[in-house]
């Protein structure tokens, strides 16, 4: 057997920060859709005496996760897998948030259950905006987003971004907690784990990108009514996934962890008025 090998996908503030947290002793591939912030990321991680390999991909191609998948498994044993790659609404218009956070999500979750080793576990980078949904999904549109094969998602009606709208951030957020739930059977035949971890506000560029837009006034009001009255940092992230695909987590799958401060507690106790 190899040297255990450390997947992560979208080399962000967050997935730079889980690569240097899960990296030691590990062969770390990284991947990115920016070839350039890659290339820049594991510089900067070698550097820091880390065994790197790079990679591009872009998520919603299942043809380039699957080749992703193939040359971690040509590494060594695949123990853990993170998928951190996102766009926000400032970023990018809608069909390309689902296409990216939604389908790129569920391409990760069926391409990478193929190669993850038994004892293994992977963590998704959803969002606190997936607690936060305007409508409720009905139980069949529930079940459709959950069990839809990845390749049909974007067809299914309820999904369409102009119906969607300013809304489709935080369906497709919801949308990865779904078919985490959903992939953990699957997983689990191969003795792995998977689960999602749900960012609140987090110092990161696109965060920061976020809070200067037009809803940053809404994001600092949910800051100061939360627990505990900050902005997250990426290594709060990290600490939580570090657990989540750690020894002391064996008995955790297909669970959703809020990393938000307080946030969405905020709005259900009624401190805060949702959408504020």
């Amino acid at each position: 057997m190899g040297t255990n090998v450390v997947v992560v996908i979208g080399v962000g503030g967050m997935g730079q920060a889980i690569a240097r947290r899960q990296g030691s002793g590990n062969k770390l591939l990284l991947a990115d859709f920016d070839e350039k912030t890659l290339a820049a990321v594991a510089d900067l991680l070698r550097g820091q005496g880390h065994d790197v390999v790079t990679r591009p991909v872009d998520v919603s191609s299942r043809s380039s996760v699957t080749a992703l998948a193939d040359a971690a498994a040509q590494l060594g044993p695949v123990t853990q897998v993170v998928h951190t790659a996102g766009l926000s609404p400032v970023q990018a218009p809608a069909d390309a948030v689902l296409k990216v956070d939604l389908l790129g999500t569920a391409l990760v979750l069926e391409v990478f259950e193929r190669v993850v080793a038994p004892g293994g576990a992977g963590v998704v980078i959803s969002s606190m905006a997936g607690h936060m949904l305007s409508a409720p999904l009905s139980a069949e549109q529930e079940q459709a987003l959950a069990h839809t094969p990845a390749d049909e998602l974007l067809d299914l009606p309820f999904a369409d971004p102009e119906v969607l709208g300013r809304g489709t951030y935080g369906f497709a957020k919801y949308g990865n907690r779904l078919r985490v739930q959903a992939a953990c059977s699957s997983w689990g035949e191969r003795g792995a784990r998977i689960n999602c971890i749900s960012p609140g506000v987090i110092a990161t560029p696109m965060g920061q990108r976020e809070l200067d837009g037009d809803s940053g006034r809404a994001m600092r009001a949910m800051i100061s009514a939360s627990g505990t009255g900050r902005v997250g940092t990426p290594d709060d992230i990290a600490e939580a996934a570090a657990f989540l695909l750690g020894p002391g987590a064996t008995f955790i799958t297909g669970n959703d962890l809020l990393v938000d401060g307080g946030v969405v507690a905020a709005i259900r106790s009624g401190r805060l008025a949702p959408g504020a």
